[in-house]
């Protein structure tokens, strides 16, 4: 129950200024909980009376999904996605539907950054990372399909976590790109990772191949024993790099080292190097053809969206076909990298957040969500200026369990922050 006060104080207090929920309604939560609270039987959830904020392309029973577009204003879907629904099932409160990109694309919304305004803070999920960083929520849900979870948690230095593809069901939410929608979280505690995870992800045997990977403990435990055997990758991406990122990426894994932990530089598998390309292919094929209609009322329609969607229409479908098939042969490849490690090191972004017009630089962000791979965002570093930047920690795909057990140890060994260190205490 204070939990909820909190909650709808903060957003009371904050949101004005920093505009990270789209709507909201607190008071009506506060009922709900004392009603939990008095039937002592229904506190069985892993969230138990826990506000959290939705993404505003999740249908859900209680808000309307307007997915940032003008289009969609007001509409209401009358039911919950199966997120939405497995929250709630856990206990969860949904307090309100947080701002997002038009269409979870690239247009930015009205959400500002929580450290400097003059600061872009990140791509499409931007409203769920403010909203868990200024301590409005200490949960919040986003999508991913280039680095729109892992870009936010680093401007805005909060966790962050973009599971194993298909981990998490999308049913009931906006589909932009097939192969390359991810469902994941936000939260300001390094122990919350595992338990969002537990809450949102599909499991039985009904889900046959993520269920056998989730259990088998050779997979999610690492040998008793035995250090950890860590992959650092600099990516094509790091000629983008400012030396001070550089820096401070260098200084940690000179840390994990002297930490026993066995650390190569590698490199990764040559078909990498076209990660950027591939994607870009995939993604502007899928806007163009999910996004006909919009396109159609382009008056309506941001001109970012509109470029992408021309853009997607001149591609033939032999150019998509290709650029799956080359998706194929990533995934399977990074898998194979694996057999040599346990965990892979590198940049969530190229440093601080960039000025609020100004396009980000490339990182690697897009390219584990293009290989399915899990990934947590950590909130390690400062950049000259004060602002955060991340790094992403990432596993074999569903090796899940495993990033957080190597999480565990780091937190405890005092390598990583327990609670993001740029949280604003409200």
């Amino acid at each position: 129950m204070d939990t909820v006060k909190a909650s709808v104080i903060n957003i009371d207090e904050i949101d004005p200024t920093y505009m990270a929920f789209e709507v909201h309604g607190g008071n009506e939560l506060l009922t709900r909980a004392r009603d939990r609270e008095t039937h002592a039987s229904l506190k069985v959830g892993l969230l138990e009376n826990i506000p959290i904020g939705i993404k505003d392309i999740f249908n859900t029973a209680d808000y309307p999904t307007q997915m940032g577009s003008p289009l969609w204003k007001s509409f209401t879907p009358g039911n919950d996605a199966r997120a939405v629904f497995n929250l709630k099932r856990q206990g969860a409160l949904v307090i309100g539907k947080t701002v997002t990109a038009e269409f979870a694309v690239h247009t930015l919304g009205k959400t500002m950054h929580p450290f400097d305004m003059s600061k872009n803070p990140g791509t499409s999920s931007t409203g769920s990372a403010v909203a868990v960083c200024l301590g409005m929520v200490p949960l919040s849900i986003g999508t991913q399909t280039a680095g729109s979870i892992v870009r936010p948690a680093s401007f805005c230095g909060v966790y962050a976590c973009k599971p194993s593809f298909g981990t998490i069901p999308r049913t009931g939410m906006l589909k932009t790109t097939d192969t390359l929608d991810t469902i994941g979280f936000f939260v300001i505690h390094q122990q919350d990772l595992r338990r969002g995870f537990d809450s949102l992800r599909v499991s039985g045997e009904n889900y046959p191949v993520s269920h056998a990977a989730l259990n088998d403990g050779t997979r999610q435990h690492k040998p008793e024993g035995r250090p950890w055997r860590i992959a650092f990758v600099r990516t094509h991406t790091w000629k983008h790099v400012p030396p001070y990122a550089q820096d401070a990426i260098l200084s940690f894994i000179e840390k994990l080292s002297h930490a026993g932990m066995l650390v190569k530089d590698v490199e990764l598998p040559d078909v990498m190097k076209k990660t950027h390309e591939t994607h870009e292919t995939i993604y502007n094929k899928a806007l163009s053809y999910y996004f006909q209609k919009e396109h159609k009322q382009s008056d309506f329609v941001s001109p970012v969206m509109n470029d992408l969607i021309t853009k997607g229409n001149a591609l033939t479908v032999a150019a998509y076909r290709e650029a799956l098939d080359v998706q194929t042969e990533m995934v399977y490849a990074m898998d194979s990298f694996f057999d040599d490690y346990d965990i892979l090191i590198s940049l969530s972004t190229a440093g601080e957040a960039p000025d609020r017009y100004t396009t980000e630089l490339p990182d690697p962000a897009l390219m584990w969500t293009l290989t399915h791979l899990p990934v947590v965002s950590v909130p390690n570093f400062r950049s000259p200026s004060g602002l955060p930047f991340g790094m992403q920690v990432v596993a074999r795909k569903y090796n899940d369990y495993l990033i957080f057990q190597f999480l565990d140890e780091m937190c405890r060994d005092g390598l990583i922050p327990e609670r993001a260190g740029f949280f604003i205490n409200r």
